[in-house]
């Protein structure tokens, strides 16, 4: 019964999660040699990119890390709301892609490793749910028919 009430605030707190996302986000794209760009966000933050993977990651490496980005914010915002005292949070992402042009991801799996105290599996199980359904923006961008599997340890190394 304590635990459906948690849920509940945790609902009530969600109202305005996310609302200082800002509409429209710009970002640059800058050639810098060869098959190597610089992207930099509106915030001067930077990343490069490579598509013989010898100086920066390739765009669809990025596109896995920025999904498993979204939902570990995500995840620890709501954990924590949810009175789970976190020591340690870790998200190993795969992705496979169709083998022929265009190498879409078909399937991407997730295991969260998440550590501490007070984690339930209800209460990761529902963190899962809100992020899928509702509050990850990555998510929600990607192909409609790609399935995303999150698996979860608690407590284990």
């Amino acid at each position: 019964m304590e635990e459906e009430r948690e849920i509940e605030k945790l609902e009530e707190e969600l109202k305005d999660y996310k609302k200082k996302i800002p509409i429209i986000t710009k970002g640059w794209l800058e050639w810098d040699r060869d098959l190597i760009f610089v992207g930099r966000t509106q915030r001067g933050y930077e990343i490069d990119y490579d598509a013989k993977i010898e100086w920066g990651c390739i765009p669809t490496e990025s596109l896995l890390l920025s999904l498993a980005g979204c939902v570990g914010i995500d995840m620890v915002s709501f954990l924590t709301k949810m009175r789970c005292e976190l020591t340690g949070f870790r998200i190993e992402i795969e992705g496979e892609r169709n083998p022929t042009p265009p190498q879409y991801y078909k399937a991407i799996k997730m295991v969260l490793h998440i550590k501490g105290s007070g984690i339930t599996e209800k209460k990761v199980q529902r963190a899962i749910s809100l992020s899928q359904e509702k509050y990850c923006s990555v998510y929600h961008s990607l192909r409609k028919d790609l399935k995303v599997t999150i698996e979860y340890r608690i407590n284990e190394d």
